[in-house]
């Protein structure tokens, strides 16, 4: 709707014109008047007339001057003109908790090549606002806010009923409120949902999420009993004790509250987040809620390079969920306040792999280098293990196999010397696909043999989706073609039964599915599952797994996949992607 102080103007005529609307204000480039003509009225007698006419409409309903003209169309407004899809993130509460589907009800047959950007766009735009909404949620349950943070976490769950973290997110918050009834009322609504629609289980974080956790009740007192606890906590966690490390994390900030240290409050508090993220599956929720506080601490104390911490391990969280502009956020701020280099090697890392997973890799080299660069020079091997891992996947991913192979080569050398096994599988995993892309069938089986075995030890739903991805790929190299789609159910299985899990694993995962279900003649498997990547990576952002979704929905039929998977291409670097536009190019 189009308004001046709250008063409605006369709205633009037509759908066309919305369409045309939204399409110019959220347009990666300004686009030229050939291409809208050709986007909207490729049937009229005469195009740029009817985009002429439509543009002059909209200019007359919006009353800024100067706005939609030239060639290309331009559409930047004013400070003062107030775009609703443009402002989620500083849109007021009552504003967010309003917000639909974009361009609600436009539907234009007739401009199919529109469509299709639409839907794209309907799934970016939904994920960004339920990650804004989240983020509110999760800030008034961190602050004692609770009741507050309810219609949050239920907008959360109305706009992507199929992630239990929402769920979990909206139990906290009735919980935490005191509405205890309503808490378990919505597990049920969850476990029945997932069963009928997804036909899987609920996990246990999800039942977790309503028991409030009793503050704990500390045997010792002052800050000499909480350093320990900090410290014992700490030692327990790296030695894979969780249980026990999250204890004594949880003892610390008690402790620290009680003895009124609120800089020792705040490195407890994040020592316990991060411990939820990477510790132990499944509770990633929590572990926000708990930075979260910490990050409000911190700030309260002063505490600058506990505050970097926090603010790094949320955007990690963000970056794994595939909520990419909270992501930026929170990275961004990090990078802002960090001073230390290794400070900045952890945050370029993680930013790294935000920008490598949307497929920006002229940044994601950028990022992940520097990391790298800076890790080394301080002394920081399991980060510079960490960055280089991720440049190895990029490599990979580009068709660069030699820089791949020298990059996780020493990963791998980095993560033995440290013996880093909760990090183990994941460039193991890497570096057996390398080896089957060489030839050395022999050295990828054991590579991935081991690396599924670990991770299965480790129970990282993750790292195992990788490694039966790569046993996949081994055994449809080998020609056992039904081995390798028992591998890929498992994998499939792996990649997607956590809360917590990283999606751009999970969409990789799918996208080798979808190509072996293929490979083997069953369009009707491969169908649903190309859907499904389609919509996942719609959802996280992430762009070279759409086109590869795309491509895979044009081999089953789609008249429009081939030109959505063109279109998206454009704005990607990777010489191996444009090679799949080809004809009778081969997926994999």
């Amino acid at each position: 709707m189009v308004e001046r102080d709250g008063v409605a103007l006369r709205q633009p005529r037509g759908r066309k014109a919305w369409g045309l609307l939204g399409y110019l204000l959220l347009a990666e480039r300004p686009p030229s008047r050939r291409r809208l003509s050709e986007l909207f009225f490729a049937d009229a007698d005469d195009p740029l007339g009817a985009l002429r006419w439509s543009l002059a409409e909209l200019r007359r309903a919006i009353g800024v001057p100067g706005l939609l003209t030239g060639d290309p169309v331009l559409a930047a407004v004013a400070a003062a003109v107030n775009v609703d899809v443009l402002r989620l993130a500083a849109a007021d509460d009552d504003e967010l908790l309003a917000a639909g589907e974009l361009l609600e009800g436009i539907e234009l047959e007739s401009c199919a090549e529109f469509e299709s950007w639409l839907l794209l766009e309907r799934h970016r735009v939904a994920s960004e606002i339920e990650a804004q909404v989240r983020q509110r949620a999760i800030s008034r349950l961190a602050s004692g806010r609770a009741k507050e943070a309810v219609p949050f976490a239920a907008k959360a769950v109305a706009v992507n009923p199929h992630e239990q973290g929402n769920h979990e997110l909206l139990i906290r918050s009735l919980a935490a409120s005191g509405d205890r009834a309503a808490a378990l009322r919505q597990i049920a609504h969850c476990v029945d949902l997932f069963r009928r629609e997804l036909g899987v289980e609920v996990t246990s974080s999800l039942h977790e999420a309503a028991t409030l956790s009793p503050d704990p009740r500390p045997q010792l007192s002052g800050r000499a009993a909480a350093v320990s606890q900090l410290q014992a906590g700490r030692a327990a966690i790296v030695a894979g004790a969780v249980d026990a490390g999250l204890q004594c994390l949880r003892q610390a900030a008690a402790l620290a509250v009680q003895c009124r240290d609120q800089t020792l409050e705040a490195r407890a508090l994040a020592a316990l987040g991060g411990a939820l993220v990477h510790a132990i599956r499944g509770h990633d929720e929590e572990g926000a809620i708990v930075l979260h506080e910490a990050l409000l601490v911190a700030e309260q104390a002063g505490e600058r390079s506990t505050a970097v911490l926090a603010l790094r391990e949320l955007g990690f969280i963000e970056v794994q969920a595939g909520r990419r502009r909270t992501a930026d956020v929170w990275l961004t701020r990090a990078q802002e306040a960090a001073e230390s280099a290794d400070e900045r090697a952890a945050i370029l890392g993680v930013r790294g792999m935000n920008s490598s997973d949307r497929g920006n890799y002229p940044a994601a080299f950028e990022q992940l280098g520097e990391s790298v660069e800076l890790a080394a020079g301080c002394g920081d091997p399991r980060q510079q293990a960490w960055s280089l891992s991720l440049v190895g996947r990029a490599h990979l991913l580009r068709g660069e196999y030699v820089a791949a192979a020298v990059a996780v080569r020493g990963s791998l050398e980095l993560v033995r010397r440290e013996r880093w096994i909760a990090f183990l599988p994941w460039p193991q995993a890497l570096a057996a696909e390398l080896d089957l892309y060489a030839g050395n069938l022999v050295d990828s089986a054991s590579g991935l043999e081991e690396s599924w075995a670990l991770a299965c030890q480790l129970n990282d739903p993750c790292w195992e989706g990788m490694a039966g991805r790569g046993l996949a790929l081994l055994h449809s190299a080998r020609g056992e073609h039904s081995a390798a789609a028992g591998w890929l159910d498992r994998a499939l299985s792996c990649a997607g039964r956590e809360p917590d899990r990283y999606q751009w694993v999970h969409a990789h995962v799918l996208d080798a599915a979808v190509t072996g279900a293929l490979a083997g003649g069953e369009a009707d498997r491969a169908r649903p599952l190309a859907t499904a990547l389609a919509n996942l990576a719609a959802h996280c952002d992430l762009r070279e797994l759409l086109v590869r979704a795309h491509l895979h929905l044009s081999d089953l039929g789609d008249p429009q996949a081939g030109t959505r998977a063109r279109a998206l291409t454009l704005s990607i670097d990777n010489p191996r992607l444009h090679a799949l536009l080809q004809p009778d190019s081969a997926r994999s």
